[in-house]
């Protein structure tokens, strides 16, 4: 292949990374921005809002429990078969079940079987995108120069973030709505238009080209048996040590993008749409953030980014709630979101795919980076909002027990990623 032929090509394969992983984070996200502002209304009825609200939050966590399962089926044969055709397949499925969601009849109208059919489509929705975030940030990383790995693998993460501000600002818009009528049918247009991007990702991802390291590995004839058994087998102390770093991505992610959304609007009585603009602010500040970050650590070393990154994250949080009050500034308050969500954060998200990725050799690290992301989701995404719920009112209202929470987490993963050595090696490390 020519070198024209292979810069068109890799930056076909970045482009569809980054689509990619922005649809599959827009369809995920969703669901977390609406289900304490919508689903907890319309799909778990009751007469204590907490309840009501935990119950919505149950149904959001389920998604992080499914993602393991969706990681080690599609990192199989990602490992098996190849990156490509399992990316085709994790986009369809996670679209679909998005669209579907937006159909869904309230629990006024089909009672108990609303909130199951709710559950099943993002069960669908955890398992769709338990495959797609290692395909799509290893289709990057294993086509990067390996003195770039850190900036190209952090591209697919800005994914993440216009998922995120696409999701969080198209229903701060559709809010503008009057409530009834963004109740009765708003919120369901952001779901329905995932069909849409969906179209858009398949025409792209179908015209890349299977990564180098796969193909050198096929064709040695080198793909594991069974990946995820090696992985085991010749990766535990990383596969723990990775999911350990991993702690306070999900934590901090979940508490200012899920979490406080609905803190912000039920708690304090701030206008839910500007608490959505807020995040909506923080996520277009990463599109910038993430791949700055990224670029520091080809140059720096992955894991003293990373661990300081973890530090000053969760150190930010108090920072946070202590803006947020009733009659708080607007400007203020977005402010005590977006640096320390849209920057600090960065600095754990921008090198986390190649911190993770040079955890495994090719021949497991579709199924390695994807357990590892995955599981450790179900402990640090999933069920904090419901973690954060219950400190909420177990500290009379006040937030600062949650805080501490995070700085729990902040410290483990400063730790777990000092502590992690990469068999891919790479210069400054």
């Amino acid at each position: 292949m020519s070198t024209q032929a292979s810069n068109a090509n890799l930056r076909r394969v970045i482009l569809s990374s980054l689509i990619g992983a922005t649809i599959e984070w827009y369809d995920f996200f969703l669901y977390g921005v609406v289900a304490g502002i919508v689903f907890n209304k319309l799909y778990f009825p009751g007469s204590d809002p907490l309840i009501s609200t935990l119950l919505a939050y149950s149904t959001f966590a389920v998604g992080f429990v499914t993602r393991p399962l969706g990681g080690i089926i599609f990192g199989h044969f990602g490992d098996r078969i190849g990156r490509k055709s399992v990316l085709v397949i994790t986009l369809m499925i996670m679209g679909v079940a998005t669209f579907l969601i937006g159909l869904i009849p309230t629990y006024e109208q089909i009672g108990v079987w609303a909130p199951i059919l709710l559950l099943v489509m993002r069960i669908f929705q955890g398992i769709g995108l338990g495959g797609e975030w290692g395909g799509a940030v290893l289709m990057a990383f294993e086509y990067a120069p390996p003195e770039k790995r850190g900036l190209y693998a952090s591209i697919p993460q800005i994914g993440l973030a216009i998922g995120l501000c696409l999701s969080s600002g198209f229903v701060a818009l559709l809010s503008q709505l009057p409530e009834a009528e963004f109740l009765a049918w708003g919120w369901r247009i952001a779901f329905l238009v995932s069909i849409v991007l969906v179209a858009v990702g398949l025409y792209i991802r179908l015209r890349i080209l299977e990564t180098p390291e796969f193909i050198r590995v096929k064709d040695a004839g080198q793909e594991a048996k069974i990946p995820f058994v090696d992985m085991l087998r010749q990766y535990p102390k990383n596969v723990l040590l990775g999911m350990g770093a991993r702690y306070i991505d999900g934590v901090f992610f979940n508490i200012v993008a899920v979490f406080s959304i609905g803190y912000l609007a039920n708690t304090l009585k701030i206008p839910r749409q500007t608490a959505l603009f807020g995040v909506t602010l923080a996520a277009l500040t990463m599109i910038v953030t993430i791949p700055l970050f990224g670029m520091l650590s080809d140059r720096i070393g992955r894991r003293k980014v990373y661990a300081v990154g973890s530090l000053v994250t969760a150190g930010s949080i108090f920072w946070l709630f202590s803006v947020a009050a009733p009659g708080v500034d607007t400007t203020t308050l977005w402010l005590s979101m977006v640096i320390p969500f849209g920057i600090f954060y960065a600095s754990v998200y921008g090198p986390e795919a190649a911190l993770f990725s040079e955890l495994f050799d090719p021949r497991v690290r579709y199924t390695g980076i994807s357990f590892v992301y995955q599981f450790s989701g179900i402990f640090a995404s999933g069920i904090t909002p419901i973690i954060a719920t219950a400190l909420l009112a177990q500290g009379d209202g006040q937030p600062w027990l949650i805080c501490w929470y995070v700085i729990f987490a902040g410290v483990v993963s400063a730790v777990c990623a000092m502590f992690a050595r990469p068999v891919v090696p790479q210069k400054m490390l």
